[in-house]
């Protein structure tokens, strides 16, 4: 519950820091392609993060749940990979690393599956 909750905290002291970066430090030095891709990990890095706290608040109602459980890993894989990989395209132009964005994406969508499973289970 409380290690959710804290990645969440994290996560979302790092977006609004990757944003400000992204909105200060990259403007006129990366394409404008670029720079909507960096909007776009923040956003999701953002969404998700707030994602976490609430799974950690569910497990704090709803303990021992293996579906919260796993949805808060899932939530926090997923940030690194998709947001994390569009962070790194963004400022490095290798498009290949686009391959990874969707296992973050898949990540995401279990996650937000089972939180439905453990609502559906527990409530």
């Amino acid at each position: 519950m409380k290690l959710f909750i804290i990645l969440g905290a994290i996560n979302a002291f790092l977006a609004v820091g990757l944003g400000a970066f992204g909105a200060h430090g990259l403007e006129g030095k990366v394409e404008p392609k670029y720079l909507e891709i960096w909007k776009t990990a923040v956003q999701y890095q953002m969404f998700h993060a707030i994602g976490l706290i609430i799974i950690g608040f569910l497990m704090g109602q709803f303990p021992g749940s293996s579906a919260l459980n796993w949805s808060g890993w899932l939530m926090f894989i997923g940030i690194i990979l998709f947001s994390g990989s569009l962070f790194v395209l963004a400022v490095t132009a290798i498009s290949k690393l686009g391959a990874i964005t969707p296992i973050g994406g898949l990540a995401f969508l279990i996650a937000w599956v089972l939180i439905i499973i453990a609502a559906v289970k527990n409530m």
